[in-house]
């Protein structure tokens, strides 16, 4: 099963692209759409659109799992990513492609093992998981593939809510890293 994570946002968005078999998660592709600040919102929706239209032609996956909105201090902010989730949204359904959300909370939670996690916790975890040697990956681009860490999680387990790490490391024993 092939997942796209998606991180949106309207000056950059990420994009995670795994690969899910039996016990194995494999990173097929990751990056980040970045958006000229330039640009009115109008163009910057536009070019969202297209580029994850691209990857989902280019990819096939078959399932979309995105960030729900997360309301900071800033409306305007908030609006903005809603905007950014909206027409990834949409370019998934008008792929046929079953979407599924998730709040960052509940997101750290199934990667790191604590909602509460900071970034770079998230963005280790998901180098170790997936085996990445890439010093430089973007937040963006590790909360992307976070994102449909995730979703693959909750696909093995469909029932169950998330783990913790010591259930972590008892089904996945595999992927710690001595």
């Amino acid at each position: 099963m092939i997942i796209i994570g998606v991180d949106p946002g309207t000056n950059i968005t990420g994009f995670g692209i795994i690969k899910f078999e039996k016990n194995n998660y494999y990173r097929i592709a990751s990056g980040v759409i970045k958006l000229p600040s330039q640009k009115p919102i109008p163009q910057r929706l536009k070019t969202i659109y297209s580029e994850i239209n691209k990857l989902i032609k280019t990819y096939k996956p078959d399932e979309f799992a995105i960030e729900t909105a997360f309301y900071g201090k800033n409306v305007q902010s908030a609006m903005k990513i809603g905007y950014a989730r909206g027409v990834s949204i949409l370019a998934a359904v008008h792929n046929g492609i079953p979407t599924s959300e998730y709040s960052p909370r509940e997101i750290k939670k199934s990667v790191v093992g604590r909602g509460s996690a900071s970034k770079e916790q998230v963005g280790f975890m998901i180098k170790s998981l997936l085996v990445i040697d890439q010093q430089n990956m973007k937040t963006d681009e590790s909360d992307a593939l976070a994102i449909a860490l995730c979703h693959a999680f909750r696909m093995k387990n469909p029932g169950k809510k998330s783990m913790n790490w010591k259930q972590f490391t008892e089904t996945f024993p595999e992927r710690i890293i001595s």
